[in-house]
């Protein structure tokens, strides 16, 4: 959790509706917008002030964020052509409800797009929400980032495995290469050093004077480590490709 705080910027209570969490970025700053729009059987008055409440909040993110807003937006995105460069093509409903429109014209306003209906999936993996008699699952769950900025996410699906104790599925985001952790890298043995005789007689004494230095701690285990450790750093010296 302590590796955690020190990229908090801040994190602000809006609402029962809507929170936002700003977190430092390594290109650009993050701020997360979490929503929970009024569901398709409210009034329009009261979606109307909900969109008007996170517009308010979008508005006073710093110009160089990178906006993501995720949540229940209990939004259906249909297969009209009409919003398909902002929702794309992959999309488990027919026909646009009033939250989805509402939705659209938001994010046509904000450059932003829907991300979570832009990549190819099976129809299992679309739904976010399942009714309590199983047999009814929409895709009301989105995820909305900047348009300029799209490349952060790399795909988006719903899992179905995981029990989190409620009627809507968890969404995966994949984030590209250069958010992830780099691998170790790889050293190369030089087999050359390895046949010379001199080298072999200078990693054997190495060796033997970094195992006479391995105190007796009594714990097989740290001994273990400790001997890895030693046989390691002979081994890099004599045998790798560094000079």
């Amino acid at each position: 959790m302590k590796k955690l705080q020190k990229h908090l910027i801040n994190f602000e209570l809006h609402n029962e509706r809507l929170c936002k969490l700003r977190i430092k970025g390594k290109y650009n700053n993050i701020t997360v917008i979490n929503a929970y729009a009024p569901t398709e059987d409210k009034t329009e008055e009261i979606k109307e002030q909900f969109y008007d409440h996170l517009q308010s909040v979008v508005d006073k993110v710093p110009k160089n964020d990178l906006i993501i807003i995720l949540g229940d937006v209990n939004a259906k995105f249909g297969k009209e052509p009409a919003y398909q460069k902002i929702t794309g093509k992959y999309i488990l409903h027919k026909e646009t409800n009033r939250n989805g429109e509402l939705q659209c014209v938001f994010a046509a306003a904000n450059n932003m797009i829907v991300t979570s209906t832009q990549f190819q999936h099976k129809q299992i993996h679309k739904g976010t929400w399942r009714s309590p008699d199983h047999n009814i699952i929409n895709q009301v769950d989105h995820v909305l980032v900047n348009q300029n900025k799209k490349e952060v996410i790399e795909d988006i699906r719903s899992l179905r495995g995981p029990n989190v104790d409620s009627d809507h599925y968890l969404l995966k985001q994949k984030l590209p290469n250069i958010y992830k952790k780099k691998p170790n890298r790889i050293t190369k043995w030089n087999k050359t050093n390895m046949q010379d005789p001199s080298k072999l007689r200078q990693y054997r004494t190495s060796l033997h004077n970094k195992q006479e230095n391995i105190p007796d701690t009594n714990n097989i285990n740290e001994e273990w480590e400790k001997n890895e450790e030693s046989n390691n750093g002979c081994s890099k010296r004599s045998y790798t490709n560094t000079e």
